[in-house]
C-alpha cells in the first residue's frame, strides 16, 4: 500500500497564561496545546495523524486543504 501524506495549515494562537494553542481548519475539532512553539507543532503533528487514522478506520473521507480553501472563497 502506497503512503500517502497530507499537507495542512495549521493555527499558533498565544495564550494569555503562556504556551500556544494549535488548530487544524481543515479538520474540525482538532485542537491541541504546547507550552512552547516547538512543542505546539510536535503536538499538532501527532494530533493529526490520529485524526486521519480514526478517519481511516471509520471509512469516512479525509478532507484537505484545497477543499477548505474551495469552501472559504465560495
Amino acid at each position: 500500500m502506497q503512503k500517502v501524506h497530507y499537507h495542512y495549515n495549521i493555527i499558533l494562537r498565544p495564550e494569555p497564561e503562556g504556551g500556544f494553542t494549535a488548530t487544524v481548519p481543515a479538520l474540525p475539532g482538532c485542537v491541541t496545546y504546547g507550552h512552547s512553539l516547538e512543542e505546539a507543532r510536535t503536538m499538532v503533528k501527532d494530533a493529526t495523524t490520529g485524526y486521519i487514522e480514526s478517519l481511516r478506520k471509520h471509512n469516512e473521507p479525509i478532507p484537505t486543504d484545497y477543499e477548505m480553501v474551495q469552501f472559504l472563497a465560495l
